[in-house]
């Protein structure tokens, strides 16, 4: 049967594949930052200088769940400044290395791999090595399209905290910037890098992927997908500071105790 780009966007088949997505993607997130704050805050209540050294590799943690989040640290919108390109650079090369986006590659082929999706890939290590290779190869074609666009572009997408007071005021704020990036000016626009490396990494690894996922129609469910979280997640790093303090402010609390 010939297949058509034609996409049923509000099928029950696509809703479901968007709710595990995203639900799985909340939970890989929520975990790593969960761990990773409080290995730090554990070791910071420590005074040794084991609890020294622990302190900086969970450190380094924390440094790699912001850049893996594309997170301008704790910094506000109004803390903004423009990034030179030696800085990019920088960024762009420790996301690339980032072992954090291997160990998601890894928990994504792993479902993937129970779900035994897609069929043609066999099970065991050879189709576990595929899906694998598969989501890292997006993933990489994804963040270095966007590197080259933003470059090109003077756009800088990184997640600044809005700054602002307020769930509704902060969660819409946090909502549009999954689609908007910041020019060298300060002001924000529609991203074309993030849009157009979304897009390259959703289409392009069709072109390895075998018959039953290789179809413009299931990059463009790729896309729409991709672009979707990218939204939702801008809570996420909106609020991960207050869940920080919250943990931090508990945990001072118990050890006066």
């Amino acid at each position: 049967m010939r297949r058509t780009l034609s996409v049923d966007l509000g099928s029950p088949d696509l809703r479901m594949r968007a709710i595990h997505f995203v639900v799985g993607q909340s939970m890989c997130f929520l975990t790593l930052f969960v761990l990773t704050a409080s290995g730090l805050l554990s070791a910071q209540n420590q005074e040794s200088p084991v609890a020294e050294q622990t302190s900086n590799t969970v450190g380094r943690g924390v440094n790699y769940l912001a850049n893996y989040l594309n997170m301008a640290g704790s910094l506000k919108a109004s803390d903004f400044r423009p990034l030179s390109q030696r800085e990019r650079t920088s960024i762009y090369l420790k996301t690339m290395v980032n072992p954090l986006g291997y160990a998601k590659a890894g928990f994504s082929a792993g479902i993937d791999q129970w779900k035994d999706k897609p069929a043609e890939w066999e099970q065991g290590g050879s189709g576990y090595g595929k899906r694998f290779g598969n989501i890292l190869g997006q993933y990489s074609i994804q963040r270095t399209v966007t590197f080259g666009l933003a470059s090109a572009l003077h756009e800088d997408n990184r997640y600044f905290n809005s700054g602002k007071k307020g769930l509704w005021p902060r969660s819409g704020y946090a909502l549009v910037s999954g689609i908007l990036s910041r020019h060298d000016d300060g002001t924000r626009h529609v991203s074309i890098s993030q849009v157009g490396g979304v897009a390259a990494g959703a289409f392009l690894s069709r072109l390895w992927q075998p018959s039953s996922t290789n179809s413009a129609g299931d990059g463009a469910v790729s896309f729409g997908i991709s672009m979707a979280s990218n939204v939702g997640f801008g809570v996420m790093k909106e609020f991960l500071p207050d869940i920080g303090r919250a943990i931090t402010k508990k945990r001072a609390k118990a050890a006066h105790h």
